[in-house]
């Protein structure tokens, strides 16, 4: 008894979001030994000593870095007022301005995304480096490996950052050894072992999509490198419909640091020799682009309150797509809030999802959203995995955020807060595209779904914030 009640004590004194506190306290108390278990493993953020001192060595020398002032300062020339806000709230939380004179290329279409990437790679003379969350192997996946490994070949210097468990079958594959034979440097991030969860916390994931060839052309978004018609089609939920920016510009300076910074975490190499392939592109555009990478460690309250802060700048539309929805009180507050103040809101969620949990705490939050009249979709042509916010034609957020908490404080995440109206314009075609392919969830038969529907929804609504 007194191990349980020392146990939630740590849990009040931790001051964590009191939804959070008021979950662990739950499924302590209902279920003390498991509750105890799975607190240890997974209750607090641990990233490990020697990971959390380097983050602190090198946290200064980064945000200086990508801090300093730039020719390529954003032009904020026929945009109105929020956006800047946005940017600045950006600026004092992760320290990293937005930058003008970007072209984005948005490809809506994952096989699409898979040859443009291909061919930047084909076309690489210095370096091609890579960081994802899942690699497959198979299908596009491989012929994405077959280009790596002949750049490497020709001189290329190439590195591949995966995540240890949402990439763990690809490191052990034979294709993963083929590339380290030739040349290719395959390192994996975040290893996960039965000893080490003991001492850091298994599911703190690098969960980033980014790509950055000669320090000049850049890619994130959505997209794992895997192929979607094969992934996962044994869950029933269908292809994986996914979507990535290519960036050319001095954006891309921002995407290479970030990958610099993680690869030095995994590797401690030093960063003089990877650190001469990171340049400060030309101007290739005009848009405004201000990359936001966050995670444990790294400003872990930023992409929160940056996308609570877009959410309350929409004046008239706001559009929201995620496959993961399991919102906070304050980000489900934000969205409430602006339907009842008059905004026009949108979100797409995929109508079935690839996990029992987020389906069913997500959907305990329909109610609120539907009375506020909110306007929900159900994508039915597929696992809608695009993560994306439009607010009034102007602004946009894409990347690899979803909206869950696990998103917000766990995981470490990259996304382009993108201030023009071109590309925003093109991202909300492509949302009305994924609404062409939704079910609009009726609010009056919503309300007549069984009583044992409500009540799945409203036990897994209390684990959200654990989700």
């Amino acid at each position: 008894m007194a191990i349980f009640v020392s146990l939630g004590l740590r849990v009040i004194w931790r001051r964590r979001p009191v939804g959070v506190t008021i979950a662990w306290l739950g499924v302590i108390i209902l279920a003390p030994v498991l509750g105890a278990i799975s607190y240890f493993l997974f209750g607090e953020s641990r990233l490990g000593n020697r990971i959390e001192r380097r983050m602190r060595e090198l946290l200064p020398a980064y945000r200086a870095w990508l801090g300093r002032p730039r020719e390529a300062a954003a032009e904020w020339g026929g945009l109105p007022p929020d956006p800047r806000e946005i940017h600045e709230l950006g600026v004092r939380t992760v320290g990293i301005p937005a930058l003008c004179g970007n072209r984005l290329v948005l490809h809506a279409d994952s096989i699409e995304a898979f040859r443009a990437i291909i061919a930047d790679i084909e076309a690489a003379r210095e370096s091609v480096h890579m960081e994802f969350y899942i690699w497959e192997p198979g299908g596009m996946a491989d012929e994405v490996a077959a280009a790596v490994l002949r750049a490497a070949k020709r001189g290329v210097a190439c590195r591949l950052l995966l995540d240890s468990l949402g990439s763990e079958d690809f490191l052990e594959s034979t294709v993963a050894s083929l590339l380290r034979e030739g040349g290719v440097r395959v390192v994996e991030a975040l290893p996960v072992s039965l000893l080490r969860s003991f001492v850091v916390r298994a599911d703190h994931r690098t969960h980033r999509k980014i790509v950055v060839v000669d320090g000049r052309i850049g890619y994130t978004g959505s997209l794992n490198i895997l192929d979607p018609r094969e992934f996962k089609l044994w869950k029933g939920v269908g292809q994986w419909v996914d979507a990535m920016a290519r960036i050319e510009g001095p954006a891309v300076e921002a995407l290479a640091i970030t990958f610099v910074g993680d690869w030095e975490l995994a590797t401690d190499e030093g960063l003089a020799a990877i650190g001469r392939t990171v340049r400060e592109p030309a101007r290739a555009g005009t848009a405004n682009v201000q990359v936001i990478p966050s995670g444990p460690g790294h400003a872990p309250e930023a992409i929160h309150k940056l996308i609570l802060t877009t959410i309350y700048s929409a004046r008239r539309e706001l559009v929201l797509t995620t496959p993961y929805f399991v919102p906070s009180d304050a980000l489900l507050t934000a969205i409430v809030s602006a339907a009842e103040r008059g905004v026009e809101v949108t979100v797409v969620l995929p109508a079935h999802n690839d996990s029992m949990l987020v389906h069913h705490a997500g959907r305990s939050t329909f109610d609120e959203l539907l009375a506020a009249g909110v306007r929900i979709r159900a994508f039915e042509a597929g696992l809608l995995h695009t993560k994306s916010i439009t607010v009034d034609g102007h602004t946009s957020v894409f990347g690899s955020v979803n909206l869950d908490m696990r998103s917000f404080y766990l995981n470490f995440e990259i996304s382009l807060f993108v201030y023009d109206r071109d590309f925003t314009a093109r991202l909300r075609d492509l949302q009305m595209a994924y609404v062409g392919g939704s079910r609009r969830i009726d609010p009056a038969e919503w309300a007549k779904r069984p009583l044992r529907f409500r009540f799945v929804e409203n036990v897994f609504r209390l684990l959200g914030p654990l989700l």
